[in-house]
């Protein structure tokens, strides 16, 4: 029940990202065979039974998927499955272009929106490796515009609603902005007054990072900072950290140091003329026809073509790239940071991402709307949810799995348990009208898992 409503307010939450704006699978398990001891490189399995899955069952995956295309629930849709560096599964389902006609294919390029979080999270953990900033740092050391910043602690219903604001008893640490705990809101919903004035500040819609910057530091605190857990702008700061700590533009940063190193060729913050016939339309519920239609609208503003280079581009949710492409990052986090000799983190890095930040009995509220609470058996790290104990959890996936999801319906995990990595993409704003697909796809997944010993 808790990773239900987890896997619930994961979809709420990641689909709020980017309104305004343009797997931890250890490769060496002590129970894995010595035959799986070098790290995995994502090669096609011989078979489903090679890495521990039984076929039959697994087909269950694959009919529920196709099922969810039938229905007209999504247009269409990629799965990635894939155990020890294996691809045990890679399917296509429906069409990338209703209108069009085209069919899905392997490497047709999605907007993975808050999926962007975790790999700016790695861009950040490369710099800490590096030595520039270290966890429990002020976030003011780098972002002086900060030191001012107070909190909301209500609104004077006498005074027409005006903000009730208290100084800040600390600056936010480097730890909170990085596992949503510092207090800042996000702007994606108006419910609160917070997030009103992150819209008529238009922190997101700022052109240059920087002015981002200025925008936030005008706007107050949710609570204080370390007393709460809220989805928020800080993944966006962390793209501006990485580009004051590096002194290169984020989306060079990112490609330097991540996507040529991983091979990810098609992921960046904008989709190049020449791959323009590749990139999937991205739907909506029409809520009179009860069908979806393509989207011009993302949270009451244009959705932006993702076809020229962003000016301010977004570490929160920003980034498109193919599903290829997303599991070569998650088969590197599988592999404790390597992938192909190819190391990006340490596995002290990794495993420190995968730590769940969140205090005990903190309770997370998602702009007002919805909240669970973090606890033992689910928690958040460093820009990942982490599952601490999935039986308690109500989940079949391992323990210690990482993931998180976008806006338009694309998710993933990492299982170090048992040494799998998913990945699902489809292109529809506000859910899909049914069943949790990251939910579901766990179920359908691990049901079929009748070997783990393998």
């Amino acid at each position: 029940m808790l990773l239900r409503q987890g896997a619930r307010l994961t979809a709420a939450l990641t689909a709020i990202s980017l309104a305004l704006a343009p797997v931890q699978v250890s490769a060496q398990t002590a129970r894995k065979p010595a035959a799986h001891a070098s790290t995995p490189a994502l090669s096609r399995a011989a078979s489903p039974e090679a890495v521990g899955f039984d076929s039959a069952r697994l087909a269950k995956l694959d009919t529920y998927m196709q099922g969810v295309v039938a229905e007209g629930r999504v247009a269409g849709m990629t799965t990635l499955l894939a155990r020890h560096g294996k691809v045990v599964s890679f399917k296509t389902y429906g069409k990338k272009s209703l209108a069009a006609g085209t069919p899905m294919t392997e490497d047709t390029i999605f907007r993975v929106y808050s999926m962007t979080k975790p790999i700016t999270g790695v861009a950040m953990m490369i710099l800490f490796e590096e030595g520039k900033w270290r966890l429990d740092d002020p976030v003011t050391r780098y972002i002086p515009e900060f030191k001012n910043l107070q909190v909301m602690t209500g609104v004077d219903e006498e005074g027409n609603g005006t903000p009730v604001l208290v100084p800040m008893k600390r600056p936010p640490t480097m730890r909170e902005i990085m596992s949503h705990t510092a207090g800042f809101g996000y702007g994606l919903q108006d419910k609160h007054p917070v997030d009103k004035l992150f819209r008529e500040n238009r922190a997101l819609g700022a052109g240059t990072l920087q002015d981002m910057i200025n925008a936030t530091a005008k706007i107050p605190l949710v609570y204080q900072p370390g007393e709460s857990w809220r989805y928020s702008i800080s993944v966006d700061i962390q793209g501006y950290l990485v580009e004051k700590l590096s002194g290169k533009p984020l989306a060079q940063f990112m490609d330097e140091r991540i996507f040529k190193p991983l091979k990810m060729t098609d992921t960046a913050f904008y989709v190049p003329a020449a791959k323009k016939d590749r990139f999937s339309a991205v739907y909506a519920l029409n809520r009179e026809t009860r069908k979806i239609e393509e989207a011009d609208v993302i949270f009451g503003n244009p959705l932006p073509t993702y076809l020229i280079p962003p000016t301010a581009p977004s570490g929160g949710g920003g980034l498109v790239g193919t599903t290829m492409d997303y599991a070569r990052f998650a088969q590197m986090i599988a592999n404790k940071g390597e992938l192909d000799g190819v190391r990006i983190l340490s596995p002290a890095s990794v495993e420190l991402m995968g730590t769940n930040m969140i205090p005990r009995n903190v309770l997370v509220n998602s702009n007002g709307t919805s909240g669970l609470r973090f606890n033992e058996a689910v928690g958040f790290g460093l820009d990942f949810m982490v599952v601490n104990e999935p039986r308690v959890a109500g989940t079949l996936e391992g323990k210690g799995s990482m993931s998180w999801g976008g806006a338009a319906g694309t998710w993933f995990w990492v299982d170090p348990t048992n040494d799998v990595v998913f990945v699902g993409m489809i292109q529809r704003l506000g859910g899909t009208g049914g069943d949790d697909l990251g939910q579901m796809s766990r179920t359908l997944t691990y049901q079929a898992l009748v070997h783990p010993e393998k």
